[in-house]
């Protein structure tokens, strides 16, 4: 979600980072703390508090009975103790991230063989949405810059 986070950053002005920007840190942690608590010890060393808001983008959600991204319910769980809000767009309603979150986008299944595709093109479309609608678009994007010059 690099793209998304420049998008909010780039264009709304919102101070935003993902825990794979920094590639040296993820691998390290990964390493030296499993995958399952990378994420949840990311967010402790950048001092997660109740101002923050997780923005989760993610085809499921979440599931530790199924063993499935719990890295991120590990982190949601977290996110909770410390009274940060929790919004997401998932392709699943059984995920931990629509269980937990203050609002949740679910993209609707319309084949059960393209449930990822779908969910991923749809969260791109939705955080596209997001961040250039005239409440929250904070700086020109350039293709719309330029056009708008030449009129």
């Amino acid at each position: 979600m690099l793209h998304a986070v420049n998008d909010f950053r780039k264009i709304a002005g919102i101070e935003c980072y993902c825990p794979t920007d920094n590639v040296s840190e993820l691998t390290a942690r990964v390493n030296d703390d499993g995958w399952d608590s990378s994420f949840v010890n990311w967010l402790k060393g950048s001092r997660l508090n109740s101002k923050d808001c997780i923005f989760i983008f993610s085809v499921g959600g979440g599931n530790s009975e199924k063993n499935v991204s719990v890295n991120l319910v590990n982190s949601l769980i977290y996110a909770k103790e410390k009274g940060s809000s929790i919004i997401g767009i998932v392709g699943k309603d059984g995920g931990y991230t629509a269980k937990v979150a203050d609002a949740c986008v679910i993209i609707p299944t319309v084949n059960s063989e393209t449930i990822t595709p779908h969910s991923e093109s749809f969260q791109a479309t939705i955080w596209h949405l997001l961040v250039t609608h005239p409440v929250i678009k904070s700086y020109e994007m350039k293709w719309e810059s330029v056009d708008s010059n030449k009129k």
